[in-house]
């Protein structure tokens, strides 16, 4: 099959595992692969060096043909300048990308923003290609969560026109049963919706370099370490975890917070923990891809952490697949799906989301059991990835998908 990659982001911009590797791995396989996306410039809102000056590009990433059209560049708090980034890349995909990429049998459509939509929509209706959509967030529903935008007349607009583009896809992927059950609700056939979860960068979260080095470099001594590891922004809600950690100052003193990436919040929650004097607390900037998954493999146990939102009721944060991999205990601070999950797998345990308490509970819990018992758990995580939510699996899934939808064209 030619199969054609819409995505708002693509490699070199880090952190989107579905992108190069499944580009590769459909190669790999025999298909032919395509990627429209626009210039490079997550997370720091700016074009990277090498792609400025330019009205689009043409490039090879490791075999894989990428075309590059241009979109205003921004990743700040400003939901005027995020709306501008994801229209302006939307109609540059829709005009100068469905003029420009070859012919292809299917479109993949990875949807974060729903303005992706768009160009595979166009493509569809002058082009004949069929689209299988692969929803990460429910829009305009994450929109309202995350406070970007919640125009009454607007939103009405933008969810009937996501509704449209929803059912005009030829699959839907989602990453939970509770999304997809949202989308029924929301009028999609049943029948075109399927459950595919996301897996993790397997090359580097599988088989880690131990490194002691590592662990010293990070302060963890022998200390009982509860590690974050991911952006630290709104939807996180980390706070909590802050006050839970001054809980146990006094409760269980080796307990230690380990916060390890970047985001919009890291300086408010740096002096946060500094005015708490809160010495069980470290911050760590971004790692490389490539310590990732020896960081994970040392902690006691790995926390996730969203805020008590109806919306991350059908969400399980990517970061969940990798801290099942990497096969320590989980602490899973998301209602719904996510702790669903978890439990299932018999991989950890859940708390309140945004109750200090909760997770102060949870973790002195955790601390109490015997390093065997949270060693089961955290191979039971890495059966239940393995077997479950790996890599190999889902593109598996994804190939099936995307031969119904080139059938039906």
């Amino acid at each position: 099959m030619r199969i054609l990659f819409i995505s708002h982001y693509f490699q070199p911009e880090p952190n989107f595992f579905t992108c190069l590797p499944f580009a590769k791995e459909l190669v790999r396989r025999g298909h032919e692969v395509e990627v429209l996306t626009g210039f490079p410039n997550y997370p720091g809102g700016k074009i990277y060096p090498g792609y400025r000056g330019r009205l689009l590009q043409r490039e090879m990433i490791e075999g894989i043909p990428v075309l590059r059209v241009p979109l205003y560049p921004s990743h700040d708090q400003s939901s005027f300048r995020r709306i501008i980034t994801y229209t302006t890349f939307a109609l540059s995909a829709a005009t100068l990308g469905a003029a420009l990429v070859k012919r292809a049998d299917v479109s993949y459509v990875l949807q974060g923003p729903a303005t992706v939509l768009v160009p595979a929509r166009v493509l569809q209706l002058l082009r004949g290609i069929p689209y299988v959509c692969h929803v990460q967030d429910l829009w305009p529903d994450s929109l309202l969560s995350t406070g970007m935008f919640n125009h009454p007349v607007g939103v009405r607009m933008l969810r009937a026109w996501c509704n449209r583009a929803y059912r005009q896809a030829d699959r839907l992927i989602t990453i939970t049963p509770g999304l997809k059950q949202r989308l029924i609700e929301r009028g999609i056939p049943q029948d075109k919706i399927e459950v595919i979860y996301n897996w993790c960068d397997d090359e580097n979260i599988l088989n880690p370099r131990e490194s002691r080095a590592l662990r010293d470099e990070l302060g963890m001594g022998d200390r009982f370490n509860v590690i974050f590891a991911g952006n630290m922004g709104k939807a996180q809600a980390l706070g909590a975890a802050l006050q839970a950690a001054g809980m146990l100052q006094g409760q269980c003193p080796r307990v230690q917070f380990l916060f390890i990436g970047g985001g919009v919040e890291v300086s408010d929650l740096k002096q946060k923990a500094q005015d708490m004097q809160l010495p069980n607390v470290r911050f760590h900037g971004r790692r490389p891809i490539s310590e990732i998954g020896a960081i994970l493999k040392l902690a006691d146990v790995l926390f996730v952490h969203l805020r008590d939102d109806d919306l991350f009721r059908i969400t399980i944060p990517s970061k969940t697949q990798a801290y099942m991999a990497a096969g320590r205990p989980l602490l899973m601070g998301v209602r719904g799906d996510a702790s669903d999950l978890v439990v299932r797998a018999k991989a950890g345990i859940a708390c309140e989301p945004e109750n200090p308490e909760s997770i102060a509970a949870a973790v002195m819990k955790l601390a109490s059991l015997t390093a065997p018992e949270r060693d089961e758990m955290g191979a039971n995580g890495r059966a239940f990835y393995e077997k479950e939510l790996s890599f190999a699996i889902a593109v598996d899934r994804f190939e099936a998908a995307f031969a119904q939808a080139a059938r039906r064209r």
